[in-house]
């Protein structure tokens, strides 16, 4: 990882005694991860950071949900990580009882095409 800068791994962790790093398309990943997975005022000094995907965990499972998320997805994806990177797609669709999550994107520096999908029961 020489010339790239380096980060905290996410999910934290230690390894061998040492705080595990990561850098480049890890990070941005890991970013994205942790956008979608908090919900807004979870974080003290950052109440606004996230978007909440899992607070709506309880309304059905249909496509005006699947609209739903995929604005809050956008717009908080754009407001938090927009020097990292470039939203190419969001992908919000109902399968049986699932909701799956697809985001797919392009990172700053790289400009590498990667994608995070998720799976979860609304």
């Amino acid at each position: 990882m020489s010339g790239q800068a380096t980060t905290l791994g996410f999910p934290f962790a230690v390894d061998g005694g040492n705080v595990v790093a990561t850098g480049g398309s890890d990070t941005i990943r890991a970013k994205v991860i942790q956008v979608l997975f908090t919900a807004p005022g979870e974080r003290i000094n950052r109440p606004e950071f996230g978007c909440g995907l899992f607070n709506l965990a309880f309304d059905p499972n249909n496509d005006v949900l699947a609209a739903a998320m995929e604005f809050t997805i956008g717009q908080a994806l754009a407001r938090w990580l927009r020097a990292d990177l470039i939203v190419e797609s969001i992908s919000v669709r109902a399968e049986e009882e699932q909701a799956v999550v697809e985001v797919g994107y392009r990172t700053i520096q790289e400009l590498a095409r990667q994608a995070v999908n998720i799976r979860f029961r609304p």
